[in-house]
C-alpha cells in the first residue's frame, strides 16, 4: 500500500507541462509487439545516480511488464556478474566494471548510455594533482569496482602505472569514504550520495569532477546493459525497457523534486536534500547527445593501457554491444 501511495504522490506532482507528458505510454505502442515476458528483474545498489532505473518502474508498467522486482547487489562488478548469472535481467552500472567481465567472456549486452558525470575524487591537501597521486594511498570499493576502474583510467591518462603507481586501499570492515573522513588515506573517489555528503561537512577538496572536467565529461559514466541472452530472446521487450529508463532519466531533468523524493520514499537513499544535488548535478538529459560506442572506445583504450582489459576496443564494441534499440528510440524520443 506505501508503494502504491508513493507512486501517486509521485505521478500526482508531475503537473507542468512537458513532465506530465513523459509519463504517457509512447504512441507507437499499440504499433509494437507485447513484451516476450511480463516479468523484469532490475539491480538495487547503494547508490543514487541510477535513479532513471529506481524511478522507471510506473514507466516499465505501462510499456506492459506486471512483475518487476529490484534485486540487491554491490555496484562495480558484483552488479555486472549477476547480469552475467541471469539473475537480474538489466542494470545501469559504469562502464568500467562492465568491460571488465565482458572481456572474460561473460554474455552481457550495452545497450545506451543513459548520463555522463558523477564521480568525484576528493583529496588531502598533500594532493593538487592527479600526478600527485604516485605514492599515495586511495581508497576504493575494491578492484575492479567502479571506483578503481574510473581512477585507473585517469592514472593511465596522465602517464601513471595504476598498479605501481598508487597505493589502493580496500576495506571489507570500514568504508573507504570513512577512512578519508578519519585522516587515514589520502584520496577517496565517491559517487552520489558520497559527494554530497563529503561537501557538506567541508572534508577534503575535490581534484576531478567527471560531470565538469574534460576528457571525463564527454563520456558517458553509467550506461544500461542487459543479460545477453534476455536482450537476443526479448527484442520487444528489450526496446521497452530502454524506452522506459531513458524517459526516466527525462523525468529526473524534467521533475527533479518529485524523483528526489521518490527514491527517498522507495528506500533508495536516506537523505532528500543528497538526493535533489545528484537530480540537478547529473546530466541525465545528454543521452541523446553523445555517442556511446565513443564511450566503450575511450575507457577500453584506457583499461587496456591499464593492462586491466586484454580485448580491444573494437572486439568489444563488435561482441558486447546493440545499438539498434537506441537509434529507434533517439527517433522516436526527439524533442
Amino acid at each position: 500500500m506505501r508503494i502504491m501511495q508513493t507512486r501517486r504522490r509521485f505521478l500526482a506532482g508531475l503537473s507542468w507541462a512537458g513532465a506530465a507528458g513523459l509519463v504517457g505510454a509512447p504512441k507507437s505502442l499499440h504499433a509494437e509487439p507485447p513484451p516476450e515476458t511480463t516479468t523484469l528483474r532490475l539491480a538495487k545498489i547503494p547508490g543514487i545516480c541510477v535513479a532513471p532505473q529506481y524511478v522507471a518502474e510506473d514507466l516499465l508498467r505501462a510499456e506492459g511488464f506486471s512483475k518487476i522486482s529490484y534485486v540487491e547487489t554491490l555496484p562495480g562488478i558484483p552488479n555486472s556478474e549477476k547480469m552475467a548469472d541471469a539473475k537480474i535481467d538489466f542494470s545501469m552500472n559504469f562502464v568500467g566494471p562492465l568491460l571488465i567481465p565482458m572481456d572474460a567472456g561473460a554474455p552481457i549486452t550495452l545497450l545506451a548510455g543513459v548520463h555522463p558525470g558523477c564521480f568525484e575524487l576528493f583529496a588531502n591537501e598533500s594532493i593538487r594533482s592527479i600526478t600527485d597521486l604516485k605514492g599515495k594511498s586511495v581508497g576504493v570499493q575494491g578492484l575492479g569496482s567502479s571506483q578503481h576502474s574510473f581512477l585507473a583510467s585517469i592514472a593511465t591518462y596522465v602517464g601513471l602505472d595504476p598498479a605501481k603507481d598508487i597505493n589502493w586501499i580496500t576495506s571489507a570492515t570500514v568504508k573507504p569514504m570513512e577512512l578519508f573522513v578519519e585522516g587515514k588515506i589520502d584520496a577517496f573517489l565517491g559517487f552520489p550520495p558520497e559527494p554530497q555528503e563529503l561537501r557538506a561537512r567541508k572534508i577534503g577538496h575535490v581534484i576531478v569532477n567527471s560531470t565538469l572536467d574534460r576528457p571525463w565529461s564527454q563520456y558517458f559514466c553509467c550506461m544500461l546493459a542487459g543479460n545477453a541472452d534476455f536482450v537476443r530472446n526479448n527484442p520487444a521487450a528489450t526496446k521497452r525497457v530502454l524506452r522506459a529508463i531513458l524517459k526516466a532519466a527525462d523525468l529526473c531533468v524534467a521533475a527533479p523534486r518529485q524523483v528526489a523524493q521518490q527514491i527517498v520514499d522507495g528506500g533508495f537513499t536516506a537523505s532528500y536534500e543528497y538526493a535533489l544535488q545528484t537530480m540537478k548535478e547529473v546530466p541525465y538529459g545528454k543521452w541523446r547527445e553523445y555517442d556511446p560506442e565513443d564511450t566503450v572506445r575511450f575507457y577500453a583504450l584506457r583499461l587496456h593501457e591499464a593492462g586491466i582489459l586484454k580485448s580491444s576496443p573494437q572486439r568489444i564494441i563488435a561482441d558486447g554491444t546493440d545499438w539498434r534499440f537506441l537509434e529507434e528510440l533517439k527517433r522516436e524520443l526527439k524533442t
